[in-house]
């Protein structure tokens, strides 16, 4: 089962009240039925095909025309086709979709508050939505419709809710598209399928916390490095002084941070300053260790240019 397969069936399976089940029949025929002289339903999810069946008998007193068939591709997977023959032009008007035989969008007195949106939305995504099961792949959710202007609105309906969406043309259809991790989150919230919502947001949190161990890794990783570099080039610059006979020109306390650097190569000046505290009569800290060197820097461009 698909993680999509999983939040339809979570939400076809929430009561909702009459006007928001009209909303959401409404979302889903426009994008999912085949509107002729009959309206033709065809699903793979027996919830979502239960969900329809009930509603369409609920409102309207018509029991749609019920036809089970074996698809055999890959695997074998039953289809359910739903048939509507009676008051067609009635259904399609009462729910906003058509006006004759001009397919509309829902007028703006259709949708009157934000629960009749969510449940048009909810009726959308039933119809052609999908999310990316966030354990196997990237965050995606998308809804794709044929009309440029059925984007439009659904982007529109999505920022009523105060959500983000994006819409583009795709081939020949048109896609409406959220990557937002937390904005997917919580429109699953908001269609009300609980357990696919904790799903997700344990497997975001999870790669989220992952991420961020990779990444202070890699931190701890490129301050390794550079510490590493940089203690190289001290002792390059230890090594010179010794050779060109200029340590003695040195101060004591020079010479100790230099004698510690020699026996710890690979130390930060930070992890040098609290050896040198530790282990001697000298208290110094980071930036004091990083003077002397600096000293050092001074002393070596100095007699070079002598030179």
């Amino acid at each position: 089962m698909t993680y999509t397969t999983r939040v339809k069936e979570e939400i076809s399976k929430n009561e909702i009240n009459e006007p928001e089940k009209i909303c959401e029949l409404s979302g889903f025929l426009r994008f999912a039925g085949n509107i002729k002289e009959s309206i033709t339903i065809t699903l793979e999810n027996a919830s979502v095909a239960r969900r329809i069946y009930t509603s369409v008998k609920e409102i309207f007193g018509i029991r749609p025309k019920i036809t089970i068939r074996n698809q055999r591709r890959f695997r074998i997977k039953q289809i359910y086709i739903l048939e509507i023959k009676e008051k067609v032009d009635y259904i399609v008007k009462f729910l906003n979709i058509m006006e004759g035989k001009k397919k509309i969008l829902p007028n703006e007195f259709f949708l009157t508050n934000n629960e009749e949106k969510i449940a048009y939305l909810e009726g959308v995504f039933l119809a052609v939505g999908t999310i990316n099961d966030p354990a196997s792949s990237g965050y995606h959710l998308e809804i794709v419709t044929d009309m440029n202007r059925e984007a439009v609105f659904i982007t529109k309906l999505f920022k009523d809710l105060d959500i983000t969406a994006k819409h583009i043309k795709r081939n020949s259809k048109y896609m409406v598209y959220i990557k937002n991790a937390e904005v997917i989150g919580d429109i699953i919230k908001m269609f009300k399928a609980t357990n696919s919502y904790f799903y997700f947001e344990d497997i975001r949190i999870y790669r989220d916390h992952k991420n961020m161990v990779n990444r202070l890794n890699n931190c701890e990783i490129a301050n390794q490095e550079k510490a590493l570099t940089t203690g190289l080039k001290q002792l390059e610059d230890i090594k010179y002084l010794k050779e060109q006979d200029l340590y003695s020109l040195l101060d004591d306390s020079t010479k100790i941070v230099l004698e510690y650097r020699e026996k710890y190569p690979e130390s930060s000046l930070k992890e040098l300053a609290d050896i040198i505290s530790m282990e001697t009569d000298y208290k110094i800290g980071k930036s004091g260790v990083n003077h002397h060197f600096i000293k050092v820097k001074n002393l070596i461009k100095k007699h070079q240019k002598k030179d």
